[in-house]
């Protein structure tokens, strides 16, 4: 555009409106930009609202009970191989306190002195792998997976079952006395816990009547 003939006002004036137009446009576009914006969290939220209201499908239940089912499988197997595993340490540390290595094996291992006095502290009544430790280490892992639910308790119970059983397997045979008394007291606490005993009933009040003559009498 030629500006020769036009006065200084005109090309003032010009260049307001050019000014204007292009403030005018951005406006418009940042309005449009505004508006798209709403527009998409308004379209996340009513998916959203969508999404969380809707109902499970038959699929969806089945995926959640089959995941529940594997959280508890994988619980149980979790207590099987601790009580395998803690027996089997239980029942070594036994074999070097009373020294029955050297018969098993033939007479090729013996025990040395140290570690038999340590074996045998440790399998003492107080000790770590005596029967009170171990069995309340195998309860209190138990009860950490079940809680207080009698059901869950159950399950728990049969993992301690089949850990022995392992273990018995993995011995050979029948378990040590140590861990005979072992199994003896997991299974009195898991009935304990299972079903605690009830609260003895409150005595009944005294009550006072007074009989036909007048004489008060306390019962």
């Amino acid at each position: 555009m030629s500006l020769s003939g036009i006065g200084n006002s005109s090309v003032t004036d010009l260049y307001t409106l050019e000014a204007e137009k292009k403030e005018n446009a951005a406006s418009k576009n940042d309005t449009s930009k505004a508006e798209e914006t709403v527009k998409n969290e308004n379209k996340n939220e009513n998916s959203a609202a969508v999404y969380d209201k809707r109902e499970l499908s038959a699929d969806d239940r089945k995926a959640i009970v089959a995941q529940l089912k594997a959280d508890q499988e994988k619980r149980q197997s979790q207590l099987t191989d601790l009580v395998h595993n803690m027996l089997n340490t239980q029942t070594n540390t036994f074999g070097q306190a009373n020294n029955i290595w050297q018969f098993l094996a033939k007479g090729e291992y013996t025990v040395d002195a140290e570690t038999q006095k340590k074996a045998q502290e440790a399998i003492s009544e107080d000790g770590y792998w005596g029967v009170k430790q171990t069995s309340d280490r195998i309860v209190s892992f138990a009860t950490s997976l079940a809680g207080n639910d009698s059901k869950q308790l159950e399950k728990m119970r049969d993992a301690f079952l089949k850990g022995y059983e392992k273990a018995e397997k993995t011995w050979g045979g029948k378990l040590p006395e140590i861990s005979k008394k072992t199994y003896d007291a997991v299974l009195e606490k898991f009935d304990k816990l299972m079903n605690p005993k009830t609260e003895d009933k409150a005595p009944e009040k005294d009550t006072v009547t007074t009989t036909e003559d007048g004489t008060v009498v306390a019962k």
